[in-house]
This record gives C-alpha cells, structure tokens and sequence, in this order.
C-alpha cells in the first residue's frame, strides 16, 4: 500500500470512527510531532526546553503543557523554526517569493511555499511538505464526497462541464493563488479550465473578462462576489454559475442570499487556512466540522485559557499534525470560533465550529465623474501590505474621497519613505479603479485592535 494511499484509507476509516478513536489518532500524531519538533527545530527545542517529555498523557493536559506561539515569534526565528536546513528566509525570499512566475512551483522540489495575507496584522512565510499538501488534497474529496454537490449541479456539470473562475489577490503567493496555480502545472486541461481572475483589477476589466470566460463555478473572496451580484444585477456582468464557494472572509446570511438571488446558484461556505490547508470539511446538514483527526482546534480567551463548547472564543489555537517541515503546534490562528456543544444530527464523529471569521467593508469613493467607485477590503490591504517595510497597516475610509492609513514598519526601514512608496501605490491602485481623487493621510498613531481585541486590517468609518 503506497504511502498516499495509506493516508486517504486511514482519511475514510476515521469517518467511521468514535470520537475516542479520534482522540487517541490527535494524540499520537501530537506526540510525534512534538519529538520531531524538539529534535529538528531548534526553535521549539528552546521552546519546549522545560515541557516534560511524556506524549502519552492524556490530550487536554499534554497540550496544555505546551506553550501557544504566534505569527510575530515565528517569523522572527524563521530559520530556527523551519526543520530542513535548507531552507532559509532570506533564500526564500531570493529565490522564490520575489518571482510570481514561480507561484505555485515548489521549492527544493518538495516544498510547497505560500504567504498569508497579513488578516490578523501579522503576514507569515509558509511551508507546506508532501505530507501535508497529502492530507490537504485527500481530506476534502473523501470527507465532503456526499455534500460538495447536489444531484441537479452533478448533472449541471456534467452538461456544461468545469471552468472555475479563482476571485482573489494575485501578484504574490497566496494561498489561493498558489494552490490554483499548482493545479493548472500539473495538468494542461485544468490550466484552461481554471484561472485566476484578480480582484486588484478595475471592476470593468475583471466583468469584460468573466463574460467570456463564462465560469460554471466561483470560488474566493464573498466580498468579491457581492461586487459580482451587484454587476449581474446591473446587466453588465452576464454570467451563470452553478456553484459559488465563498472563503477568506466572513459572510453574513443576507449576503449569501444576495449572492444566490443575483447569480441564481448556490452559495457555499469554506473556512481553511494558510496554515492548515484542510482545516474543515462541510456534512449533509451544511455545518462546518473540524478535520480532527489532522488538526486540533483549541478555541481559547485572551489569555489562552480553554473556552467552553457553545461559548464563542476570544481567538483560537491551531496544530496541523501534518506537517513536519514547519510544526504549527498551539498557533494562534486570530480568528473567533464556536464549537457547538452537542453532536451534529447528521452522525459525524467530528466536532461542529462556527467562525465569526475574518472580515471587511466593501467601501466606497467617488470617481471624477461623480459617480461611486466600491473598492474591495481584501485588494486595497493587499496594496499596501506589499509595500516593502511594512509590518502591520490599517486602512479607514473616512469619506469618499479621503482614506486614513496606520502603518507600523520594521526595524531596519524608514518610515517616511515606507509611507511615501504606500502612498504611490495606493494613488496608481485608485487611478485604475476609477478614483483618482482620493486623499490618503498617514496617521502617527500606529495599527491597534478594535474594542472588541480583534484586529481589522480595513474597514469604512
């Protein structure tokens, strides 16, 4: 039995399986994950220097154990953090990440590499090994065979066949960029019928070409799908998917609706990670389900403590126990999560999550022509993230044509020039958008949470 054959009959099986069984399958792979994070990274050797070696208590009080560890600390040990010492942030960075012809190619030959999109404040450097792009690819076909399509859309696409239109953020290795591109590498078939379609571009550019591409499926940001059932709406955009599913952000209820009335399919909803690619899986009642058996999720409040099932958390802990060439054990992933109390009616094994999500305004400003340019949260972050020296932003829109920047810049950049070049690029990203007038201020007070401690990188004042 072939290694990958191996994982997707232990994938099936734990479908099957008592959540006791699933316990112990989270609590061995902890346990070896844990060894080898102690033996190879020296990192977590330092981390962990005084976390007694004993893998075989029970789970809660293992994990406890084990400190959480967030973006920031990562990232500034990079080199001790990853296990192959190979691989280093400064060659990542010259030899991968400053080339998009790359994104989606792997590094050494095993590695996948993508960056998050900075959504808690924080952007990351990711590497996924076989394993891990393993398990990612194999959860969801085995998991949501029965629930990814209806009978009727079956047939639908059966008839019309697949082309799937990618609504996210290009122009650097983002997850969603990266995991499209590496599917069209890997097959010239699917590289005509999928295909990234940038929400950094102008509006109008971004419809002309979904009307020829005609895509029987949406998959991406829901902000940027609201854009899109506005247009359809309008008449400008002429399109008739079968399936939209939504992910990146949060989507409320009357949204999806909106979504599902104007493009007349159905909206579903993925929460994943850039971390851990297969975070959940979706059952027949249309709930979201911790892949526990590969993941384990740890709802906490501000100061780390364990927050009850029904209770929705201050922020969450993730372990991806695939992954051994960068152990995430016990990170802080940002994100508000639930986990309902009871079983989920449907029989699954595994527990239920409700995420509160990351979220932002679609904003508006005005174009010269006095007519109103929307402009989605995701593309305009992106904008300034990319910016060299930036370390954490927030965007406010404080009126239609006046936008308020907080910007924190790393230690060895200059912060005038690091504002200068943000304030560029931000003025060519609205002239192409259709409005050129807007007056960007840089604000002294730098980048905080909200009231609620939740850090929102773009929203509307």
């Amino acid at each position: 039995m072939t290694r990958l054959t191996g994982i997707a009959w232990d994938i099936w099986r734990a479908g099957w399986a008592s959540q006791d069984a699933i316990a112990r399958r989270q609590r061995d792979r902890l346990a070896v994950l844990v060894d080898h994070a102690r033996s190879a990274s020296p990192f977590y050797r330092r981390l962990y220097r005084d976390v007694p070696e004993k893998g075989t208590t029970d789970l809660v009080s293992y994990l406890r154990e084990l400190p959480p560890v967030g973006k920031r600390e990562l990232m500034e040990n990079f080199d001790d953090w990853v296990t192959d010492p190979h691989i280093t942030l400064a060659g990542l960075k010259e030899d991968l990440l400053g080339d998009t012809s790359r994104v989606g190619g792997f590094y050494r030959g095993q590695y996948l590499v993508m960056t998050t999109s900075g959504s808690t404040g924080e952007p990351a450097v990711l590497v996924h090994d076989r394993t891990s792009l393993q398990v990612a690819n194999l959860l969801a076909p085995i998991r949501e065979r029965r629930t990814l399509l209806t009978a009727a859309e079956a047939r639908a696409f059966l008839h019309q066949g697949v082309r799937a239109a990618a609504l996210i953020a290009d122009g650097d290795h983002f997850a969603g960029v990266v995991l499209t591109e590496t599917a069209r590498r890997r097959s010239p078939p699917t590289a005509r019928r999928v295909r990234v379609f940038s929400v950094l571009r102008p509006l109008p550019e971004l419809v002309a070409d979904l009307n020829v591409f005609q895509p029987t499926m949406l998959y991406g940001y829901p902000s940027a799908m609201l854009q899109l059932a506005a247009e359809q709406k309008s008449g400008r955009l002429r399109i008739h998917p079968l399936l939209a599913v939504a992910a990146g952000e949060g989507l409320a209820a009357d949204a999806g609706a909106d979504i599902e009335a104007a493009l007349g399919c159905r909206v579903t909803v993925r929460y994943l990670a850039s971390e851990a690619l297969a975070l959940t899986s979706r059952c027949r009642q249309g709930l979201l389900h911790v892949n526990a058996d590969w993941n384990i999720v740890e709802p906490v409040d501000g100061v780390f403590r364990p927050v009850p099932a029904g209770e929705l958390s201050h922020t969450v802990l993730v372990t991806n126990l695939a992954n051994r060439v960068q152990p995430l054990i016990r990170y802080n992933l940002g994100d508000r999560v639930q986990l309902a109390a009871g079983p989920c009616a449907g029989g699954s094994p595994f527990p239920t999550l409700r995420v509160e999500g990351r979220s932002g305004d679609v904003l508006s400003f005005a174009a010269a022509d006095g007519s109103v340019v929307t402009v989605l949260p995701l593309a305009l972050g992106t904008v300034i993230e990319e910016t060299a020296g930036v370390r954490r932003f927030q965007a406010i829109r404080t009126g239609l044509r006046s936008l308020t920047v907080r910007i924190e810049v790393w230690p060895d950049a200059v912060t005038a020039a690091v504002r200068a070049e943000a304030g560029e690029r931000l003025g060519k990203f609205f002239a192409a958008q259709g409005a050129g007038g807007v007056d960007v201020r840089f604000a002294d007070e730098p980048p905080r949470p909200d009231r609620s401690g939740k850090f929102r990188e773009v929203w509307s004042a």
